[in-house]
């Protein structure tokens, strides 16, 4: 059997943390850990998770105070760390996951499939879906063999290679490269349909608009690559007004000489499968 174990950072979520951790609880294969990451909520949110806490021995609460600001990157994997600390290494396959998700009952059972079937796996996952007209559709922001930030998967050897997750803007991005560069492969299960109750980027602050350039930049893409992917991004977003933004910030970076996430042999081998996978689609 996996030992799973689950951290969830969680920010005035009242209004979806029930339906998860319900989704979490009822699964066919159950976490051995279940972290939930309280970081300075105002709402109800500490008190629905003690309920929880109550009921199941296997979940914990953690409480941290960072700034109400949610920027994407630094506040999420700050909390993430901060669940992480509470936990021992006595585990198979560590989650992160958003606390507004509904998971399919069999979602943890079929993630740990794929690790047992390939060992050359490192990170599995499903797909986000938003309501739209009563309708649950895909959320269509990335590419199919990409697993979103929200409910991420991780081997722990593969997690140990890449070091953990980096708190900056496009760290569910860097994570699968680098796992990439260590050999590992990235698996994507159309059949797991996950629920998103809140979509992606409406708590943004405005600064992040700008990061998201400043994250192609760290990430040693170079300008070609960060304008494909600019523009690709705003397509996907259908705001037109990103790229510019997104290139706003890629140039602020290069004229602070803003700190790389990764090193050069790595971003040159990021670059290089970037582009192997553009001219994959054209050709």
């Amino acid at each position: 059997m996996s030992k799973i174990y689950i951290v969830i950072p969680a920010h005035n979520e009242e209004k979806f943390i029930s339906k998860t951790l319900d989704s979490l609880v009822n699964q066919s294969l159950l976490p051995d850990k279940l972290v939930i990451v309280d970081d300075n909520s105002s709402d109800n949110t500490n008190k629905i998770l003690k309920t929880y806490v109550d009921r199941y021995p296997f979940i914990v609460i953690v409480h941290i105070r960072s700034k109400e600001q949610h920027l994407p990157g630094s506040k999420v994997i700050n909390a993430f760390n901060a669940g992480l600390k509470v936990l021992d290494t006595d585990y198979d396959i560590l989650c992160k996951f958003d606390a507004d998700l509904i998971f399919p009952s069999d979602y943890l059972e079929t993630v740990a499939s794929h690790f047992k079937t390939d060992h050359n796996v490192g990170m599995a996952g499903g797909f986000c879906y938003i309501s739209k007209n009563k309708h649950w559709e895909l959320e269509n922001l990335t590419n199919k063999d990409h697993i979103r930030g929200a409910l991420k998967a991780y081997r722990k050897e593969c997690f140990n290679d890449i070091n953990g997750l980096t708190p900056a803007m496009g760290w569910d991005t860097i994570d699968e490269l680098l796992a990439q560069f260590y050999g590992w492969s990235i698996k994507t299960d159309a059949s797991l349909k996950v629920k998103h109750l809140k979509p992606t980027g409406q708590t943004y602050h405005t600064s992040s608009k700008l990061k998201q350039g400043q994250a192609f930049y760290q990430i040693r893409y170079g300008f070609w690559l960060t304008l494909i992917a600019s523009i690709k991004l705003s397509i996907l977003k259908k705001q037109p007004k990103l790229f510019f933004d997104y290139l706003q910030g890629y140039f602020k970076a290069v004229k602070n000489r803003t700190p790389y996430l990764v090193t050069a042999e790595q971003g040159r081998f990021i670059r290089k499968l970037r582009w192997k996978k553009i001219f994959g689609k054209l050709f």
